[in-house]
């Protein structure tokens, strides 16, 4: 027997009686909260041992620091509040400066303890709502146990713990987005902000504003743009220097973003990049073969909203712009995380035997098998006697061009899946 998901009621009433249940179960709150805690003490130890952690924690840290003080953000390639071990170019919007603001409160490790603390919490977040949005789920699937369990398991998956190593912020870009269209969806003033205050941070989040235009909410669309919009107009009047210097430059400088044919890149523009050798014509392949694939995109999340399944649709659009966007380095493949409650929730109350058995848990455990892998980091560090400088991901076999795709193969690989099996329907 399956259990059917609820209609989720307004978001205060949601967050209120979720946090109710949670806490009233004292174990669980103890398992919760145990590794964001961790987390946080972690960063306060490696400030006192002086122990490198949180390289990208650490830029955004700088970066709020130069807003602070005056220091132009994209005039060099690294910033002076930089420690040595993070000499690293400021890539982000200078909107996303004003809001790493609250991390130039804190030293530079400990910021990170503190970034990652915020992951964490926002991910079991993720995880929740992702539950409260399935269309039914199995009956052992209860809420606070898989929402705890989740989010510990997750911590395993390549993807969540580099983002937090790294003291990335990609998690709570994901939360903002997914609390935005599947908490805030019958929200009269909210709705959209959270889409609008993401893509401030990093562009890529703009792929959901068409998906709030496609899933009916029109209104809230026009608010996630006219965020993002007056955020700009906020920044440019605070530094105009350095909101010029990064739409006219640093926007679309190659140098600040890495090498994008590494393996590191699972978008389409990255792997045309490895397949074609460099080819200057890469980036307009890619951006072709996006154009085609929007279409079945599209259709995709139109019917699954008109289906009443919410979080697929979204995972839809999700996956969409990881594929779409210049550079989708591995660690911001956290939408697998919702996408493993998906699975889940499809799993039955009782698992069969034999064969029947591994054909219901093979969609998820390839999932899983995938992101859990580190496949990517092995190919690219395969060979320990290479000179610095080479470029192996060049001189892939076709086997090896697979392995070092398997992110971007997710994707697309379940879009296949699924197109054939509404055509045979």
């Amino acid at each position: 027997m399956r259990v059917d998901a609820p209609v989720a009621p307004p978001a205060q009433h949601w967050l209120r009686d979720s946090l109710r249940r949670l806490f009233a179960r004292p174990r669980l709150v103890l398992a919760l909260f145990a590794v964001p805690v961790g987390v946080l003490a972690a960063g306060v130890v490696s400030w006192a041992i002086d122990w490198r952690l949180g390289v990208d924690s650490a830029v955004y840290r700088s970066g709020a620091v130069a807003l602070l003080t005056g220091e132009p953000l994209y005039d060099h390639m690294s910033l002076s509040a930089e420690p040595p071990w993070a000499r690293l170019p400021f890539t982000y919007p200078p909107t996303g400066a004003l809001l790493f603001i609250p991390l130039a409160l804190f030293a530079t490790q400990i910021s990170w303890g503190v970034l990652g603390a915020l992951s964490v919490l926002a991910l079991a977040l993720v995880v929740r709502v992702a539950i409260q949005n399935v269309p039914s789920r199995p009956t052992w699937m209860t809420p606070a146990r898989t929402t705890v369990a989740v989010t510990v398991l997750a911590l395993g998956l390549e993807p969540v713990w580099r983002t937090l190593l790294l003291g990335q912020i990609n998690i709570i870009l994901m939360a903002l987005v997914v609390v935005d269209v599947l908490l805030l969806k019958r929200s009269r003033y909210l709705g959209g902000v959270l889409v609008g205050v993401a893509a401030v941070v990093k562009l890529t989040p703009l792929i959901f504003v068409p998906h709030l235009w496609l899933t009916g909410r029109r209104k809230d669309a026009v608010t996630a743009v006219a965020t993002f919009g007056l955020l700009q107009l906020l920044i440019f009047a605070i530094i105009p220097h350095d909101f010029t210097r990064f739409w006219s430059v640093a926007v679309t400088n190659p140098e600040r973003t890495g090498p994008t044919f590494w393996a590191g890149n699972q978008s389409l523009d990255g792997l045309m990049l490895r397949l074609t050798d460099l080819a200057p014509w890469a980036l307009g392949a890619a951006i072709a073969i996006g154009a085609v694939l929007a279409v079945p995109a599209v259709l995709l999340v139109r019917r699954y909203h008109r289906a009443g399944q919410p979080l697929t649709a979204l995972l839809v659009t999700a996956f969409f712009g990881i594929l779409l966007s210049p550079v989708s380095w591995s660690h911001h493949y956290v939408w697998v995380v919702p996408l493993v409650v998906l699975l889940l929730s499809r799993l039955p109350d009782r698992l069969p035997d034999g064969w029947d058995r591994v054909r219901a848990l093979s969609g998820i455990g390839a999932v899983v098998l995938v992101f859990a892998s580190c496949v990517l980091l092995i190919m690219r560090t395969s060979d320990p006697n290479r000179p610095a400088g080479e470029k192996p991901e060049l001189e892939w076999t076709p086997p090896e061009v697979l392995l070092g795709s398997a992110y971007l193969l997710v994707p697309l690989v379940a879009g296949v899946i699924v197109l054939t099996r509404l055509r045979r329907r």
